[in-house]
């Protein structure tokens, strides 16, 4: 399934949305808000999240070279960017399964945190396994992942 997900052009784009929205539901109490104030406000902030990431590279590109603004070079980087929105989906789509099969809110989002977290350990490993990784490299590359979504899990506890 993560190779499914992980696209060959931009992988990076991919982990980008992931944790992003991994980051905004770790700070979601999930007591306040509405699921639909939850689900718009991940959604919103994945499009800006990717909109942003985009319009930097184009700008900080014509900066360096002194080009000017061609919509081609806008929409090739939008378009090379969407990796960060198929990336944002992984933890949306636990988020909108919990909701479906009732679950309260704060468990739903907590749900979609614990989906961003599965995801980047499970791309390390899925790099791991493709560079053929000696099981200790592979045990490092592991490790790298869960650091980092321990990171984002880290971040909900300090702010709740």
């Amino acid at each position: 399934m993560a190779e499914r997900l992980v696209p060959e052009e931009n992988p990076s784009g991919t982990i980008y949305g992931v944790i992003v929205i991994g980051a905004l539901l770790a700070a979601e109490s999930g007591r306040h808000e509405t699921y639909l104030d939850t689900i718009l406000s991940a959604v919103l902030a994945a499009a800006l999240y990717w909109l942003a990431h985009a319009y930097a590279n184009v700008l900080g590109r014509r900066l360096a070279t002194q080009e000017r603004l061609r919509a081609s070079a806008l929409l090739q980087a939008l378009g090379h960017d969407w990796a960060l929105i198929r990336g944002a989906d992984i933890p949306l789509v636990a988020l909108l399964i919990a909701w479906a099969a009732g679950a309260t809110q704060a468990a739903a989002v907590t749900a979609g945190l614990w989906s961003a977290v599965a995801c980047l350990i499970g791309f390390e490993l899925l790099a791991g396994i493709r560079s053929r990784a000696t099981p200790s490299e592979l045990l490092l590359e592991v490790a790298v992942g869960t650091a980092m979504g321990m990171g984002i899990l880290a971040l909900k506890i300090v702010l709740h």
